[in-house]
């Protein structure tokens, strides 16, 4: 095999590779969301609000509270949006590059016979 598919293999794996540590990333970011959209809801039907700040929980603005879940919520969206694309774009590139290796090594082992 040429030194190029070499490379392009080497490629690959690194496409790979960034895809499955996309993948990690935006399942954090998903569990994330899923526990803010979770206190959301329990905020909005609750009495009283509390924050725990390190290992203590203390009365906190109800819709005060809020604004910082929902901003968190539209961050965590907005990641997650980000990763979507990037892991389309890497997909795509690894799918290029797994054809181009595969029409290499066929290329090779018909120029071997």
């Amino acid at each position: 095999m040429a030194l190029g598919n070499d490379e392009k293999i080497r490629e690959l794996q690194l496409a790979e590779h960034s895809l499955q540590t996309l993948l990690v990333q935006k399942q954090n970011f998903q569990v994330q969301l899923m526990e803010v959209e979770t206190a959301l809801k329990e905020l909005k039907a609750a009495k009283d609000a509390y924050r725990i700040i390190g290992s203590v929980m203390v009365g906190a603005d109800k819709a005060s509270l809020e604004g910082d879940l929902s901003s968190k919520e539209e961050t965590l969206k907005l990641r997650i949006k980000s990763i979507d694309s990037q892991e389309s774009r890497t997909r795509e590139r690894a799918s290029a590059l797994q054809k181009e290796v595969l029409e290499a090594m066929q290329n090779d082992s018909k120029s071997a016979k």
